[in-house]
């Protein structure tokens, strides 16, 4: 009995209590954004503090997505990002699987090239590509952010797509063949299928990069009604003044498809992440 008691008191501490804290430490900055996006404007620098709102009011969020511009925000976040996972996925799709599948001369050198590509802080970067998009006049074009995006992500998830297309046993691709199907055939109607959990992995991660990404948005793009959501929410803090409540209701539109697209491919993200670590 008492080695039960013990078991469980230790469990207790070595689990459930610094998940405890952990959970805490990431959901209290969450809960108290929401509740600012749910509390009056003249309520939320009322002291004493309100730690939960009283009433509950939905006008901040709707300030924000009518006033403040947060609707033209939202759709062009979903037009860069979406076209960002598009472009990634088919190009690291066969680029992984030319890693994956031919071998060359300075392969390794080739990969190990693309990883070093990860190590070079994006900012540092900024004005070369600044110049270079410049010259190619999409300075102001959505195509700047997009070209962007897919080619700081493509290295890491090129080299992440070859070791899921390593899982795939390479005799289903040789058996479609002998059936009379040719090797891009092969790939989209064999190995694409077997693909998914890496494929929503990929997605996932290229999505939430690009959906958040804030320093080549506010560089590249100037005109208001162009602004994804991170660089529509650091309009709205003005020199003197600054609408918390409208703030935080747009972080929380923000945060809205994440969480949504979390929830719906976590199974599938765990299992990608799994295959992808390990080369059978």
């Amino acid at each position: 009995m008492m080695r039960r008691f013990t078991h469980r008191i230790d469990r207790i501490a070595t689990m459930y209590v610094p998940l405890g804290l952990f959970m805490l430490f990431f959901l209290l900055p969450l809960y108290w954004t929401l509740a600012t996006a749910l509390k009056r404007e003249g309520d939320i620098l009322k002291r004493p503090i309100a730690y939960w709102p009283s009433p509950l009011t939905f006008d901040n969020f709707t300030f924000a997505w009518q006033n403040v511009g947060f609707s033209t925000y939202f759709k062009n976040s979903l037009f860069v990002a979406g076209f960002t996972v598009a472009f990634v996925l088919v190009i690291s799709i066969f680029t992984g699987y030319a890693l994956s599948r031919f071998k060359f001369r300075g392969k390794a050198g080739f990969m190990i090239l693309l990883l070093c590509t990860q190590f070079v802080p994006s900012a540092m970067l900024l004005i070369p590509l600044f110049i270079m998009l410049k010259n190619m006049g999409l300075i102001g074009n959505y195509f700047s952010l997009i070209l962007t995006y897919t080619t700081f992500q493509l290295p890491f998830n090129a080299i992440l797509m070859s070791s899921f297309i390593s899982n795939v046993p390479e005799q289903l691709e040789e058996a479609a063949m002998v059936d009379g199907c040719t090797r891009l055939q092969s790939v989209i109607y064999v190995v694409l299928p077997l693909l998914i959990p890496g494929i929503v992995a990929t997605a996932a991660f290229t999505y939430i990069y690009a959906w958040n990404e804030f320093l080549f948005s506010l560089m590249f793009i100037s005109k208001h009604t162009m602004f994804t959501i991170p660089v529509g929410l650091n309009s709205m803090m003005g020199e003197y003044n600054i609408n918390y409540g409208a703030l935080a209701a747009g972080s929380m539109i923000a945060l809205l498809p994440a969480v949504i697209l979390f929830m719906y491919v976590q199974k599938f993200l765990v299992q990608g992440i799994t295959d992808g670590a390990v080369k059978g």
